[in-house]
């Protein structure tokens, strides 16, 4: 791979490519050239590339090919900047940053903008250095955004660290470092919470970006509340209105389309239909596992999307580029094909379908028709990394009984209610039988048991409640380390043995997903990196979370992804109604609220 260089330290050999006195290293001839400053589709263009940077762009290359000059034949196949993804996580994807690429790079991906505040949950700092460290040795621009909020909730949730203001600025000088990652604690901000706001200020003292998250509908003062505080971009919106709100606040609206978030359709009509700007809106995944990169893609999949929800392919694919790379303030790095960028290409014969034939990543070839054409680094994770489980004991059925203190034969609870492909849940009711004094599930009415295990301090500890979406019509659990944003371990179930069963195994397992049903295992990923990550190759990732999807539906599951579902049952910081290991959690008043309607 070509070494990576700042402009300035070769702008005089981009200027002998340019100028005919230096042959370039790699030409590309005859590409019809998306520019996505100009909005213009410009057939008989040619690039020639010095290093890792482009130094020409026009009609015809020929005075800048030499002996040694590797030539690419475009031969009128639309040629588009490499995609960006402004917002994503790599952990989502079970495999580390390696794998990640591995996974994306085919897909045109050639630059990601990731928030490790799943990894900084569990280890803190010194995790987020791992996957810097690993970030920094990638073919591909792999941007790294400062996680803001470990915890979340401060108050609601215990986490396995913690990060503040000091390790905010301690962060800042690393040279990957592009940002404050999402500030999830809304209310901290619009309430002045001195840890967020101190965070937010050594962000912009560094001159960089601050991520938002303001997920709540409401959008009256809390949310003016909210921007004034700092936050420069926001992935929470659902609705159209959600996406003009912040655009007309100078916010950029980041439409995600990941493996369970369907949010792009809705809010894309801020500009198809409401006729805005589209220069303030950008396309990103958030989360998506390892089966959808392997198998569907990744910001292809999304502009793909994005062009089928009624956007002139140009604007869609200027908003996974030029508008990402202008809102982190690398556009004179990526984001375009024009002289100076990294030459980030991708060479594709239709602009709607979008077929990915070549991808070219500061200047090499790096994938061809959906194949990895390069080698990369071996990457290895410390043991501190690995061992991360620690349940304290050995859970038996009986840490699953939800007892009541007054015997009846009825109860009514209070139940987290999954809504299919969207982070937010709705806070259900439902009237429970009790036998022997403990309150049951009921498949009939599709009310499944909910547990977090803490599994930071080995603590012991097991909050038991009660969920509603996941269809589940067979004896069965479904334990996950993987549960933002504390990652304590989540088992939903209908057998409290399973259940039992399920934490076990992964606490042997050092963390990952299991699938039991009538008390056989039937699928596994393991993810013993931080209880979040595989040691395993991508594809083998993905074949194992293909199997752990088809074990949800042979449970009765018919939700899209459940398990992006499931991960997200204990995010106290999306409304209406999470579960902690302080307790069930309305996320409409943040506050710990009881399981037992009285």
């Amino acid at each position: 791979m070509a070494k990576r260089k700042a402009w300035h330290e070769m702008a005089k050999e981009l200027v002998d490519v340019a100028m005919g006195r230096r042959p370039a290293d790699l030409v590309v001839r005859n590409g019809r050239l998306v520019s996505v400053h100009s909005g213009e589709i410009l057939p008989n263009m040619d690039v020639a590339v010095c290093g890792c940077r482009i130094a020409y762009v026009g009609p015809d290359a020929s005075h800048a090919i030499g002996a040694g000059t590797k030539v690419v034949e475009a031969n009128g196949r639309y040629l588009l900047p490499g995609l960006c993804d402004g917002h994503m996580h790599v952990e989502s994807g079970m495999v580390t940053v390696t794998e990640f690429v591995r996974a994306v790079l085919p897909h045109g991906t050639t630059s990601m903008f990731i928030d490790p505040h799943e990894i900084a949950n569990v280890l803190g700092l010194p995790g987020v250095w791992l996957m810097h460290e690993e970030a920094s040795r990638m073919p591909n621009n792999v941007y790294v955004q400062m996680p803001s909020c470990v915890p979340s909730a401060p108050g609601l949730e215990t986490p396995g660290a913690t990060i503040g203001p000091d390790e905010v600025a301690e962060a800042m000088p690393w040279p990957h470092i592009i940002g404050l990652g999402e500030m999830m604690n809304f209310p901290g901000v619009f309430t002045n919470d001195d840890k967020m706001h101190d965070e937010i200020a050594e962000t912009m003292k560094a001159g960089k970006t601050v991520g938002g998250h303001y997920a709540s509908p409401d959008l009256g003062l809390p949310f003016h509340g909210y921007v004034a505080g700092g936050p420069a971009d926001d992935h929470e919106g659902t609705r159209m209105e959600d996406a003009v709100a912040r655009v007309r606040q100078g916010m950029k609206a980041m439409l995600r389309l990941g493996s369970a978030w369907y949010d792009v359709a809705t809010q894309v009509k801020a500009i198809t239909e409401m006729g805005l700007d589209s220069r303030s809106f950008i396309l990103c995944t958030d989360d998506s596992h390892s089966g959808t990169l392997v198998n569907d893609g990744h910001m292809n999949r999304v502009v793909r999307h994005a062009i089928a929800q009624g956007l002139p392919p140009i604007t869609a694919i200027q908003m996974a580029t030029l508008n990402t790379a202008e809102h982190f303030g690398v556009a004179r790095d990526i984001g375009s094909v024009t002289p100076g960028r990294y030459a980030d290409m991708v060479l594709t014969s239709d602009l709607v379908t979008l077929p990915i034939e070549m991808v070219i990543a500061r200047g090499d070839v790096v994938a061809e028709n959906g194949r990895l054409s390069i080698n990369l680094p071996q990457t290895t994770y410390p043991d501190y990394a690995k061992n991360t489980i620690k349940l304290g004991k050995t859970l038996t059925p009986t840490d699953f009984n939800i007892p009541i203190a007054n015997p009846q034969s009825q109860v009514t609870v209070r139940t987290i209610g999954v809504i299919e492909n969207q982070a937010p849940t709705r806070a259900l009711q439902h009237t429970l039988s009790v036998a022997d004094g403990l309150i049951q599930p009921d498949m009939a009415q599709d009310v499944a048991q909910i547990a977090l295990v803490e599994r930071h301090r080995a603590t012991g500890n097991v909050v038991n409640a009660f969920v509603s979406g996941f269809g589940f019509n067979v004896p069965c659990a479904i334990g996950s380390t993987v549960a933002h944003d504390s990652h304590h371990m989540i088992v939903v179930g209908t057998d409290k043995t399973d259940m039992a069963r399920a934490a076990n195994r992964l606490g042997e397992v050092g963390g990952g997903i299991v699938v039991y049903k009538e008390g056989q295992e039937i699928a596994l990923v393991e993810m013993p990196i931080a209880g979040l990550m595989s040691t395993e190759r991508a594809e083998i990732v993905a074949a194992k979370a293909a199997r752990m999807v088809q074990a949800f539906a042979e449970c009765g599951c018919t939700l899209n992804n459940a398990n992006m579902q499931l991960s997200l049952l204990a995010l106290v910081v999306i409304p209406e109604l999470r579960i902690s290991d302080l307790g069930l959690v309305d996320v409409t008043k943040f506050e710990i609220v009881p399981l037992v309607v009285e």
